[in-house]
This record gives C-alpha cells, sequence and structure tokens, in this order.
C-alpha cells in the first residue's frame, strides 16, 4: 500500500479529511500546506519522512520498524 493509499485511509477511519489535515500539518510545522499541495506530494509520493510522522502523530499513530 502506498503513503497516498495509507494516508486517506486513517483519514477515512478518523472521520476527516485531506484538508483538515493539511490546516493540522500547517500548525503543527509552522509550515504552508495546502489540499493542493499536500494532495500533490501524497500522489507523486515525495512526501517526506518527518512530514510522515508528523502526519502519524496527528492521526493518532506511530511508525514502527520491525525485523522481519
Amino acid at each position: 500500500m502506498d503513503a497516498n493509499t495509507q494516508i486517506r485511509t486513517l483519514l477515512t477511519m478518523r472521520g476527516s479529511n485531506i484538508t483538515k489535515l493539511a490546516k493540522l500539518l500547517a500548525e503543527r510545522t509552522g509550515k504552508s500546506y495546502s489540499k493542493q499541495n499536500l494532495s500533490s506530494k501524497l500522489r507523486a509520493g515525495t512526501i517526506r519522512y518527518d512530514e510522515m510522522l508528523v502526519i502519524a502523530d496527528i492521526l493518532g499513530f506511530e511508525i514502527d520498524f520491525k525485523e522481519k
């Protein structure tokens, strides 16, 4: 599953949307995020790991690496 699908699935589970996520991401990071900007990053697969960590936190998750 790619980041775009995974984030959108989690947003649906949380009853949220990309617009709200962009707003919260901007508030947390102090950087400018719009719905279009965030959607483009997710679709293109260019979202940075540090952004994914903040998104996971906003949605109430953490990213955990586990050995196979």
